[in-house]
C-alpha cells in the first residue's frame, strides 16, 4: 500500500487534509519515512511484513481509532509520549496551559513545589518538570494504568516526577500546617454528559470516559474538590491553574471567588475560547 492509497482509504473516514496528515504520520512514525522519502517513492519499498502491518493499521484507522493509539505515541511540547486506551491523548490546548505556567514562573529563583492532579499520560507534569529547573513536581491520578504510562513517559523523557495514586474526590485534606505546594494544576474531566452526542467517534469510542465526562448536574465537581484541597495544601499566595470547559467559565470564576481566591484570570486558547483559568490563594 502506498501513501496515496492509504490516505484515499482514510478519506472515507476523515476529511482529505486530515487523512493526508494521518497517513504521513503513519509512514514517519512506524516506518521512518519522511515526506521527502514519500515524494521519491520509498513507500513502495516496504517489506511484505510491513505491508501486512500497514493493512492492520489502516483497518484500525478506518474504524475511527485515533492514530495516536494505533501508533502508541504522540508528540507534545517537543516531547514524545506513550499513549494507550488508559490515558487521554494530549491536546494542543493543554500545551498552551503548560506554556502559560512556564512563562509565569520561570524567572522565580526559589524552589517550587508543583502538583498536577489527574495527570493521565503525565504530559503536564513531565513538561513542567523538564522546563522549570527549580521545580519539584508531584502528580496524582486515580488510575493505576494511567500512572504506569506516566511513569514510563517520565523515564523516557529523562525527568523526575513523584507519581501517586490519589482520588481527588476523596483525598485526605491536609492541615493548615501542612501547606506545601506553590502551584496546583489540573486538566480534569469537564465534558458534560449532555455534550456526548456532539463528539466525534474517535474520541467517544476510544478515549477513557472517566477522564472526559462529568454529570450534567455537577459539571464543576472536580474543580470544587481541587480548589477545596488547594485552600489547605497551597501556601499563601500559591496558584491554581485549570484547563476548563468554556461553557462553565463564568460559573468557575464565581466558584473560585466564593472560595476567597483572588487575581482570577481567564485565558483564551488559540481558537478564541475561554480555555484556562488561574487563581491565587
Amino acid at each position: 500500500m502506498t501513501y496515496h492509497e492509504l490516505w484515499h482509504r482514510l478519506a472515507h473516514v476523515y476529511d482529505e487534509e486530515e487523512a493526508k496528515a494521518i497517513a504521513r504520520m503513519v509512514y514517519e512514525v512506524r516506518y521512518g519515512l519522511s515526506w521527502s522519502d514519500l515524494c521519491i517513492g520509498k513507500d513502495t519499498q516496504l517489506s511484505a511484513d510491513d505491508q501486512a502491518e500497514l493493512e492492520e493499521i489502516t483497518e484500525r484507522l478506518e474504524h475511527h481509532e485515533p492514530v495516536q493509539y494505533v501508533l502508541g505515541q504522540t508528540d507534545f511540547c517537543g516531547y514524545t509520549f506513550l499513549v494507550n486506551e488508559h490515558v487521554l491523548i494530549p491536546r494542543p490546548e493543554t500545551a498552551e496551559l503548560c506554556q502559560w505556567i512556564i512563562t509565569s514562573v520561570i524567572s522565580q529563583q526559589s524552589p517550587l513545589n508543583i502538583l498536577d492532579i489527574g495527570t493521565g499520560s503525565g504530559n503536564i507534569s513531565i513538561t513542567l518538570s523538564a522546563n522549570i529547573p527549580n521545580a519539584h513536581v508531584s502528580a496524582w491520578d486515580i488510575s493505576l494504568e494511567a500512572l504506569e504510562v506516566a511513569r514510563e513517559n517520565a523515564q523516557r523523557n529523562h525527568v523526575h516526577v513523584s507519581f501517586e495514586q490519589v482520588d481527588i474526590l476523596n483525598a485526605q485534606r491536609p492541615s493548615l500546617n501542612a501547606q506545601r505546594y506553590d502551584l496546583i494544576v489540573s486538566n480534569p474531566p469537564y465534558i458534560a454528559d449532555k455534550e456526548r452526542n456532539a463528539m466525534e467517534p474517535n474520541v467517544l469510542d476510544y478515549e477513557p470516559h472517566t477522564a472526559l465526562f462529568v454529570p450534567d448536574d455537577n459539571p464543576l465537581r472536580f474543580y470544587r474538590a481541587i480548589a477545596e484541597y488547594g485552600q489547605m495544601a497551597l501556601r499563601p499566595g500559591g496558584w491554581l491553574y485549570f484547563e476548563i470547559n468554556p461553557l462553565y467559565a463564568n460559573e468557575l470564576r464565581e466558584l473560585l471567588s466564593m472560595m476567597s481566591c483572588h487575581d482570577i484570570e481567564t485565558k483564551y486558547d488559540q481558537f478564541g475560547k475561554p480555555r484556562f483559568i488561574r487563581a491565587q490563594r
